[in-house]
C-alpha cells in the first residue's frame, strides 16, 4: 500500500505477510499485510514506535518479535505482533540498542538476537528472547 524502504517482512502461519516499518518521506510505525494469493495488501496494527533498521521474525507460537532498529536514535525496544488480532504489544526490551541486529529462532523457541549498531560503535553481544 505504501512505499517504504529499510523495513522488514515476516512470513505467517497462514502464509501471509508481515511487513513493518521503515521510512518513505517520514518515518513509519505502519504495519501491513501481504497475501500472495491474492495480490492484496491490507493495513494492520500500527508498531508503538516507528523504527527501520529492525528485524522481524516469527516465533514457533506465530507471533512476530519485532526488536531494535533507529527511530530517533538506536533502539533497544521490542514489540510482539499477534496476527490472531492484529494488535502489538510492547515486550521487555533489549538490553542493548542495536541498529540492524540479526536474529535466528532457536530449537527451544528462543530468539538469538546478536550484533548490529550501537550508539558507541558495533556489537559483538548476543541476548536471547524468550516468548
Amino acid at each position: 500500500m505504501y512505499a517504504r524502504a529499510y523495513h522488514t517482512a515476516a512470513t505467517l502461519n497462514n502464509g501471509k505477510i508481515v511487513v513493518t516499518g521503515g521510512i518513505n518521506t517520514l518515518l513509519v510505525n505502519s504495519t501491513e499485510l501481504y497475501d500472495p494469493s491474492t495480490g492484496q495488501w491490507t493495513a494492520t496494527g500500527n508498531l508503538s514506535e516507528a523504527r527501520r533498521f529492525h528485524v522481524s521474525i516469527q516465533l514457533t507460537n506465530g507471533k512476530v518479535l519485532v526488536a531494535g532498529g533507529y527511530g530517533s536514535s538506536i533502539l533497544r525496544s521490542a514489540e510482539l505482533y499477534d496476527p490472531s488480532v492484529g494488535i502489538w504489544t510492547v515486550v521487555q526490551s533489549m538490553n542493548y540498542t542495536r541498529r540492524s541486529p540479526a536474529a535466528a529462532l532457536l530449537i527451544n523457541g528462543k530468539v538469538l538476537v546478536s550484533g548490529g549498531r550501537r550508539s558507541s560503535g558495533g556489537s559483538s553481544s548476543s541476548e536471547l528472547y524468550q516468548p
